[in-house]
């Protein structure tokens, strides 16, 4: 008999840990490989994990609540096997070395900084590896960063939480230039929130509060210019609603217009594909593959962005089974990890909901989303040889927001009017495949 410890495993790019919701299997059941040991939530998805092993769950070693660092063990379970020859300390250095080559930080356990912070885990107060490396690079002293409050999981420090104290951190040498002795800073005053007894408080659930930091963030790190477009989908309109029920018969599939505009969007990216990008400090990064996200509103309110990954190698009939899927998968919670990693360019089709237009927020770190608003009826100008006429077109307006660190207005105003191209010169008589 052996006993192996069960290591966290990766979760999807850039996640470094996640929450335990809850244990699938009981102290003392027998688990075999690859069946599901325990449920987590990341900041992208809540997801079932497996086992790498078979055998008797003989302990936790994260408790339900609490955070699962991933490479670092989660459970012991006893098997008749031998034990895994890769110690723990080798999974941890590889967690590391991982996280350097993501941020460039240093995190050499070796350094001043380092070394207080690690010691600061031993007073009953965990760091996770990304808010150590912040701590190492800002020179945060353990005693420093245990004064920090904590709005994760039983105080826990989070990445926020300390990028909100270094925002408001000062230097005391700096503020003895700048104020005289006898200057008196006064904290502004906040007029307190009052409520009456017929307001309903509702805490934030985990998803709700994800959305809100990365929102936060997207609007703080980038930003944003928009740019807008009208465009006529008389003939894609006439040309669906034609189609649809030959469609639905012959394919097993109602086609909306999603896949129509994902569509138009991944032939405008080849034409311009520094729209298609990422932001890594000061460092471009120009995407070959083009996956779409594509936003969901889920039944419960919230928002989840899954992706279409190589959106380009899918004919008008694979584009419609492959959001009619993610979508349905979304809406019953039924996504995997890789489901939400790798976008490189967004959609939100926010005509579903009635609006003709918005202005959506960029997904970090890629550098520009699109939203397509409702289609409706508006008298127009249509040119002919015989001059102009006025007749009624099926209108919708398209927003396009981006990163203007990286994306001028002539980028992102000429690839929204390619968009819009596409749509207009939509071909009545095509072929689905």
């Amino acid at each position: 008999m052996a006993q192996i410890e069960i290591i966290m495993p990766k979760m999807g790019e850039s996640i470094m840990e996640a929450t335990v919701l809850s244990w699938l299997k009981k102290v003392g059941e027998r688990i075999e490989a690859d069946e599901y040991l325990l449920e987590v939530a990341t900041d992208k998805i809540d997801t079932e994990v497996p086992s790498s092993h078979a055998g008797i769950v003989k302990q936790y070693l994260v408790q339900e609540g609490d955070i699962a660092v991933i490479g670092k063990p989660i459970c012991i379970i006893e098997t008749d096997g031998e034990a895994s020859s890769e110690p723990v300390s080798e999974t941890i250095e590889k967690e590391i070395q991982e996280i350097q080559s993501l941020t460039g930080i240093n995190l050499d356990p070796t350094n001043q900084a380092s070394t207080e912070v690690i010691s600061a885990d031993t007073a009953n107060r965990f760091y996770s590896p990304l808010v150590m490396s912040i701590a190492n690079e800002e020179g945060i002293s353990a005693q420093e960063l245990s004064q920090i409050a904590g709005t994760g999981s039983e105080g826990r420090v989070t990445k926020h939480d300390i990028l909100a104290y270094l925002k408001n951190r000062q230097n005391p040498a700096s503020i003895a230039l700048k104020v005289a002795p006898t200057a008196v800073v006064e904290t502004p005053k906040v007029a307190p929130i009052t409520f009456s007894g017929q307001d309903e408080i509702v805490q934030m659930d985990r998803m709700r509060r994800m959305i809100a930091d990365r929102m936060v963030d997207s609007k703080r790190i980038a930003p944003h210019v928009t740019s807008f477009v009208e465009t006529d989908m008389t003939t894609v309109s006439l040309w669906r609603e034609g189609i649809k029920n030959n469609f639905k018969k012959e394919y097993g599939e109602n086609i909306t217009y999603t896949p129509l505009l994902i569509e138009a969007v991944v032939k405008a990216i080849k034409d311009f594909p520094k729209i298609n990008a990422s932001v890594d400090g000061d460092k471009i990064i120009y995407r070959k593959n083009i996956n779409i996200g594509m936003a969901v509103a889920l039944p419960n309110g919230n928002l989840i962005v899954p992706v279409i990954h190589n959106a380009d190698s899918y004919n008008l009939i694979g584009l419609t089974k492959k959001v009619n899927d993610i979508t349905q998968r979304a809406r019953e919670n039924k996504l995997r990890p890789e489901d939400l990693e790798g976008g490189t360019y967004t959609i939100s089709n926010i005509g579903t909901f009635g609006n003709i237009m918005g202005t959506p927020i960029i997904m970090q770190p890629q550098v520009a989303i699109i939203a397509f608003g409702a289609i409706q009826k508006k008298p127009a100008v249509i040119e002919t040889p015989q001059g102009d006429l006025i007749g009624i077109r099926q209108k919708m307006f398209i927003s396009h927001s981006y990163d203007h660190r990286v994306v001028d207005g002539s980028l992102g105003g000429q690839f929204v009017k390619r968009v819009s191209d596409y749509l207009e010169g939509f071909d009545p008589k095509r072929n689905l495949i």
